[in-house]
């Protein structure tokens, strides 16, 4: 797997992204302890408002990214989110009203929004070959469990020392950090610069990805497992910090610890996963995912409904650490199911799309985890997001077409105006190329 490091310009990516990751790892459980300061036991509830808010700038900006990305150098649109970034997360420390916390978390994840797409479309250029690539899916996963793992980690030592307002200090060092990393690498050109420019109107540009979401099997499949895993991660995003210190009692220092179970697991699946995706196709891997992640939630329920027990801690660990494997399940292979739907120069809005639209299911599930808890409880919120993962997981068994096989490319010579491959075809040299995928086995059949 780290033998992909080898290549220059992913290496310095790569470590953008961890750096990044990190500083946020820092600030989620910074934003936590906040939230419990400013609203007691209904941090939950501000959570989840907070987080509904981050799904909505998600939801609104990326689409709009991903029709303008390709006007855009690259380079300047990532440096410009990250310095954005660093200069809200530094406002963050002095915040002391609830209302103050929706509005600078609405410009931080505006910025995300505008990077995370971004980043995505350009790693598939740094390392074409589908191998390499596979393996650089697992480490961003892995890097994305830093922020669930060695970040709460290093947020609990931190705490020992400092105050939890002083977190968010690192939360602006690692945003730094990314963007002087970024400005160092050599990006390869788009795919968009060496082509025909695109066309048609802004809003069509901003919804091409969407509407390839929508017409390809596959990836309406992944539509819902998004919604299976948005249940779960909500649940121990929103929750946890209500668990540890209400429902078990315990200190704030176990915060960090539980949220660390969530990324152990994760980071355990996604070591495995490029071995096993090299002899099991990504719908079994995916599948089996979606469907753990509702056997978690019985026996959350089981935690959740018992009186007492010092079990119930431990219990707690192990229910984070496996919804975090079946969360990375689902998530890891999920860039490869983009590369191979999407023509490579529309990767960005295809990647944006994906953005969108799968926090388009945080933006259901993080209200739900918060308000239901709060209001409702812990049982009924756990009974509320299980029932929407098994939702989730048995709409992705019904709409994944079972047949998988690898992608083929071959020429078409003189593809006419109107022919059914126009939409998924790009003009190499003289003629088309034209890429056979079970992805599009949906949408047409091959003639």
């Amino acid at each position: 797997m780290l033998s992909v490091l080898r290549n220059r310009t992913y290496r310095r990516l790569f470590t953008a992204q961890l750096v990044a990751l990190t500083g946020t790892g820092l600030a989620t459980v910074a934003l936590a302890l906040l939230a419990y300061d400013l609203a007691g036991a209904d941090a939950g509830s501000v959570l989840g408002t907070a987080l509904a808010v981050k799904m909505v700038a998600y939801v609104v900006i990326a689409p709009a990214v991903g029709a303008v990305a390709d006007r855009l150098p690259r380079r300047a649109l990532l440096v410009g989110a990250d310095l954005t970034r660093a200069g809200v997360a530094l406002l963050l420390p002095f915040v002391d009203q609830v209302w103050q916390v929706y509005v600078l978390i609405f410009l931080l994840q505006a910025a995300s929004a505008a990077f995370t797409p971004t980043f995505q479309a350009v790693v598939p250029d740094v390392l074409p070959a589908e191998r390499d690539y596979t393996r650089a899916l697992s480490l961003s996963r892995l890097a994305y469990d830093l922020e669930s793992l060695f970040s709460p980690a290093l947020a609990a030592a931190l705490l020992s020392l400092i105050t939890y307002n002083w977190l968010f200090l690192g939360t602006v060092a690692g945003f730094l950090a990314s963007a002087a990393l970024v400005t160092s690498a050599v990006l390869p050109k788009p795919i968009a610069e060496t082509t025909a420019p695109p066309t048609g109107s802004v809003y069509a540009r901003a919804t091409a990805g969407t509407r390839l979401f929508l017409a390809v099997p596959q990836l309406r499949a992944l539509l819902a497992l998004d919604l299976a895993v948005a249940a779960a991660s909500a649940m121990v995003t929103v929750n946890t910090v209500v668990y540890v210190r209400d429902l078990l009692g315990r200190s704030a220092a176990d915060v960090p610890l539980a949220l660390g179970a969530f990324g152990a697991g994760s980071m355990a699946v996604a070591l495995l996963l490029p071995r096993v995706l090299d002899r099991i196709p990504d719908r079994t891997v995916m599948l089996r995912g979606a469907l753990l992640l509702t056997g978690v939630f019985v026996v959350l329920g089981a935690i959740t409904s018992a009186g007492g027990g010092s079990w119930r801690w431990p219990g707690l660990l192990a229910a984070w650490a496996a919804f975090g494997a079946a969360c990375s399940m689902v998530l890891t292979p999920t860039g490869r199911l983009i590369r191979r739907a999407a023509p490579a120069g529309e990767r960005t809005s295809a990647f944006a799309a994906q953005f969108s639209l799968s926090h388009s299911c945080w933006l259901l599930t993080y209200p739900l985890a918060g308000w239901l808890g709060a209001v409702a409880g812990l049982r009924f919120a756990v009974f509320a997001l299980g029932a929407v993962a098994l939702v989730g997981g048995l709409l992705a068994v019904r709409l994944w077409p079972a047949r998988e096989s690898a992608p083929v490319e071959h020429e078409h010579a003189g593809l006419p105006a109107g022919h059914p491959h126009l939409a998924d075809a790009r003009r190499v040299g003289g003629g088309w190329r034209h890429t056979h995928d079970p992805l599009l086995d949906g949408l047409h059949a091959h003639g």
